[in-house]
């Protein structure tokens, strides 16, 4: 698959005109990385910026006590650490690999060169912006005040509302799930086993089936506990 291929599967770029795709087809550079590979590391120089082609990435923060706090995880499709590029920062978090994934990577001055010849592609980023602040806000305030079972009801729904079907894979591990929520692994054991216990899902290995929407968006919503 060409470079001009792999750009035409990530959404925010593949209503661009032809001609600008084939311009970034010449400043991108395709990479492969295996699971458990690092991409980069928090308060490294930003050279660049990142679509996920295949695979499946972690954003990740350490604190001072080596606990993994899981911000963000991207599937195909999805961009990632564009905004510390166009800001002249470092990154601002970790990046590693779930799974063996193929990642498109930009670097950064070449493709500020190109932005200034194609403005479109700029009203594309402002968009990306917006829906990532809006995804940021929404996910400090589940971890800030919102408690286990709201999270991991929302996380379901968010899943329910993405996959469009009751039935669904989590696609990462117990501990990547716990970490994304802001919680440990036997807390969200507990959790989920309330959830089963109560009849609101059905697990089969990492699939899952919700059984009452109803209440797991009241859970969410803060409007009912278990």
């Amino acid at each position: 698959m060409t470079d001009l291929d792999q750009l035409k599967q990530i959404p925010l770029l593949n209503q661009l005109p032809e001609e600008d795709l084939k311009n970034l087809a010449r400043i991108v550079v395709s990479r492969e990385y295996l699971a458990g590979e690092d991409i980069f590391y928090e308060n490294d120089s930003a050279k660049g910026f990142f679509a996920l082609v295949k695979g499946r990435i972690k954003i990740y923060k350490l604190s001072f006590m080596g606990k993994e706090q899981i911000l963000h995880i991207f599937g195909p499709g999805e961009i990632f650490a564009e905004v510390a590029v166009f800001s002249d920062q470092k990154y601002p978090a970790n990046a590693q690999a779930l799974q063996k994934s193929t990642i498109l990577f930009f670097p950064r001055q070449r493709f500020r060169e190109l932005l200034t010849q194609t403005p479109d592609l700029g009203l594309h980023l402002l968009g990306l912006f917006a829906l990532r602040l809006r995804e940021l806000v929404a996910k400090i305030e589940e971890l800030s005040l919102k408690e286990v079972p709201a999270r991991l009801a929302a996380h379901l729904l968010l899943l329910l509302e993405t996959e469009g079907k009751t039935t669904f894979s989590l696609n990462i591990n117990k501990n990547q799930l716990a970490g994304l929520l802001g919680t440990i692994p036997e807390t969200l054991s507990r959790v989920i086993k309330k959830f089963k216990d109560k009849g609101l899902i059905e697990m089969n290995g990492n699939v899952i089936t919700l059984k009452d929407q109803e209440t797991l968006k009241e859970i969410a919503q803060g409007l009912r506990r278990i």
